[in-house]
Parts: structure tokens; sequence; C-alpha cells
């Protein structure tokens, strides 16, 4: 069976996740916090940054720093890193465009200077967690993307040419040089990214809400906001138990619907999947030859996303991508045992050696997509509301670029950021049910097609890709 992709569970899939726990491994352990004050009553701020995720934690963390007397305040709706802060792979890569291959696509002629932002940001996450004392269990380890079939070796030959030519570090490895560091029958080649770290996604953002609070900020969780409107002295915002006068507000609400109307056009929630293995024994990670503990992915329109942590532990997620008609979040969707139970038949394919381990996770978790899979800025109510979303799945480490350009757009800041087209410009959006989710599933249905036929592409997906409504896992 090594040489396709399963289709569908196998006993022995089902045998490894059927006990485990459903909930993200990442919250369910005994160092998570316990959950701050609601905000209650009527109060006032600068600055109110609704989402406690990423983009919301690094968004305060820079407005404290940059004015110590701005007074900000952070309303999470349910509890920090509860959303896909806390239910990722904590891979935390440079990429700013969701890819280097999806930055070739889009941005071009801008490519040089956002791969240079997207190193800076890598390193500035590092420095900041040092500075902090931050323990997230960072591993500077690089990212393997793996070919799995031969129609996947020229796609990533052909990417490790392009790195070159804008003088990237990434080296194409082939079949033995890629064994040589991941022992598996699914490996045919692979390109080696070294700007991914590894970490402990929970950690970084509890340790990121500690920071802040330790430089003035108000954090609230279980305090949802409900409604923003204009009011005399700037932004009202109202949460469940009362309000807030704001001079101004970031939204940062990932894959929650937003407070702006307009801009849930712009946004799906897909969701991914993903299992945590018990730990694995030396002998276990010898046989599998995984010294280098890089993360690791593969290339087809569908990938698998994998990595070590730091008790040995195997987290695999990904595969396919669902959305629910509606653009449906319902929390009861975090399950899912047939996804699964093909997960762990998947990481046995991939990994032989490691039949008779066991899951200790699964869960499930949304992520913002859009359809150029990268974030993208607004700016609206008299400049006085900003928003940044439609991070894909890669916003671990983006989120910290997405932040500082949504604080320099609402504070009028002409930057470096603020000029790039990728901020100027908007994704094309999606339209209406039920065409949302028709095209979505027959996009799902083809890409899973293009997968079995060596990845050639149906008419429907060129164009799709034509429209830059590409869609993929």
């Amino acid at each position: 069976m090594s040489g396709v992709w399963a289709t569908a569970p196998t006993a022995r899939g089902v045998a490894m996740v059927a006990n485990a726990q459903p909930e993200s491994y990442w919250l369910d352990r005994p160092e998570r916090p316990a959950p701050r004050t609601r905000h209650t009553g009527s109060t006032s701020a600068d600055l109110v940054i609704v989402g406690g995720g990423f983009t919301g934690l690094w968004a305060a963390l820079h407005a404290a720093e940059e004015n110590p007397d701005r007074s900000i305040v952070v309303l999470e709706g349910a509890r920090i890193a509860d959303g896909a802060s806390g239910r990722n792979g904590g891979f935390c890569a440079a990429s700013l465009t969701h890819g280097f291959g999806n930055g070739l696509d889009r941005y071009a002629d801008e490519l040089p200077e956002l791969l240079r932002m997207g190193t800076e940001t890598l390193d500035a996450i590092c420095a900041t967690a040092a500075r902090y004392g931050i323990d997230a269990d960072i591993e500077r380890t690089g990212e393997l993307d793996i070919a799995n079939f031969d129609w996947q070796v020229g796609e990533l030959q052909e990417l490790a040419v392009e790195a070159e030519r804008l003088s990237q570090p990434m080296e194409y490895l082939d079949a033995a040089a890629a064994q040589s560091r991941i022992t598996s029958p699914m490996v045919r080649g692979a390109l080696f990214d070294p700007d991914v770290a590894m970490i402990d996604p929970a950690k970084l953002a509890w340790g990121l809400a500690d920071a802040a609070e330790s430089l003035g900020v108000h954090l609230h969780e279980n305090t949802r906001a409900l409604s923003i409107g204009k009011s005399s002295n700037g932004i009202r915002v109202k949460t469940g138990y009362g309000t807030i006068e704001a001079a101004k507000v970031l939204l940062a609400t990932s894959a929650s619907k937003s407070l702006r109307r307009k801009l849930r056009h712009w946004i799906v929630p897909v969701w991914d999947y993903v299992i945590m293995t018990e730990p694995l024994t030396p002998s276990q990670l010898a046989d599998i030859g995984w010294s280098g503990r890089e993360g690791l992915a593969d290339s087809g329109n569908r990938f698998h996303y994998f990595r070590l942590t730091a008790d040995d532990r195997i987290l695999f997620g990904g595969w396919d991508a669902h959305y629910f008609y509606g653009s449906d979040t319902d929390p009861r969707r975090t399950q899912h045992p047939e996804e699964f139970a093909l997960l762990a038949e998947h990481l046995l394919q991939m990994f032989p050696s490691l039949e008779g381990i066991r899951a200790t996770h699964a869960w499930g978790g949304t992520i913002d997509t859009c359809s150029r899979f990268s974030a993208f800025w607004d700016l609206g109510m008299n400049g006085r509301v900003a928003s940044v979303a439609g991070f894909t799945g890669l916003g671990v480490g983006a989120s910290h670029f997405g932040a500082r350009t949504a604080l320099d757009l609402l504070d009028g800041k002409d930057t470096d950021r603020t000029r790039l087209n990728m901020v100027r410009s908007m994704p094309l959006p999606f339209p209406p049910e039920p065409f949302k989710s028709i095209g979505i599933n027959i996009t799902r249905a083809e890409l899973a097609r293009a997968d079995r036929n060596g990845g050639r592409k149906s008419l429907w997906l060129k164009g799709m890709d034509g429209l830059g409504l590409g869609f993929d896992s």
C-alpha cells in the first residue's frame, strides 16, 4: 500500500485513535493558565484588540512596546489560544505568502522584499521569546517538503531553481539524500527550507499574554465582542457584560465571524484535523531516522504536515480540508473520527515501523482561508478599525507581521510594510451560498482527482486558478 495513500479508514487506523482524548494536546496540559477575568461594566481604552490568538497578542505586545502610555485592552471570547493558535501544528515559517510557490504566483514583483521581511519576522519572534523568557520549545530545525510520488519531484526541483535565483537558502535533496534525513517508503525527494522553526504554539501564546500584561495590557477572557459601532469618542465595543469606548480597534478574529459584515465575503472557515501520538521510544526514533527533527510536509494538492514535539511525540495533520455549508464553525465539528482514522493510516504508511503506536489526542480547528491563501488587511470606520485575516494555515509566523502592519495602518504610518502591494490589495471575495459551498466542494473533489492523476489539473482547476480562486488544504 506504500505506493498510494489510503482513501478510507482502516482497522489499524481506527485502533490507533480509538482512545484519543477529544481535544488539542497543546491545551490539555496542567501548565495551562487559569482564565483571566471577564470584562464588565463601562470602560475606555486607546486601543481595543478583539481576539486573543497570535495576531491579537502580537498586536498588543507591539503596541505596548511602541507606546507605553497607550491604554490597551484585549478581548478574547473564550480562552487565550482556544482557536487556531492552540490547535495548529506549531510550524513557525518565515514565509509571509503561504509558502514560496504561492509567493511566486501572486507577489513575484515584490517577493524579494517579502522574503527579507519574512526572515526578519522569524528572527524577531525568536528574539522576543528570548527577551521575555518565553519557553515555547523553539527549535529552528527547518522544514523538508517531501515528494511522495515521482510527479512531485519535478515541481520541487523547479522551486529549488527559483529559490536559487532569488538567493534563498533552499536545497533540493534527491531520493537518497532525502532518505538519509527521513526513512520512509513514501519519500522520493525533498526540498529543504531552513527558515522554519518548530514551536509549542500554546506555550508561545500563553507567554505572549504574560509579556503583554507585564507592559500594562489588560486581557479579558470569556468576553465575546458582540458589535462595534461609531460613538462620539471613537468606537464603541459592546460585549455581553459591558461596553468599551475605544479610540481605535484592531480586529484579530481569524476564522470567526468578523464584526465587520463586509469582510465576511473574503473568508471561509476551513476545518483541518490533527492527531498526536504517544512519545516515541529511542528505538522507534532510530527506525524512522528523523534525527534532524525537521518539520515535514508532503507536496500534493492535499498534503500532510508532521513534526516531533519536545517529548518526541509525532503530530500528524492535514490532508483533507473540510468546508461545511453556511461557514459552519460549530464546536461539534472539532471531532471527525473518520478523518482521524484516515490520518492514522497515513501515518503508518509513512512510517510502517510504528505500527502499534497509539494516539493520545485528536482534534480539529478552523483555518481562516481566503482566495489568495495569505493575509489581507482592511481599514475602515474613518480609519479607526483595522482588520487582518486570511492567513490560511501559516499564521504562526505571519501573524507577527500581520499584527505590526495592522497597527501601522491604524496609526496612519507610512512604512515599508504599508507600501506593499500585498497590503494595499484585497483577495477576490467568495460568492454567496449555495454557490460558495458548491464551488468549494467541487474544487476539493477535483484536487483529489488531480493527485490521483499525477498532478494533472482539470479544466475546472485551471479555470479557478485563472480567476485567482484556487483552493488547497
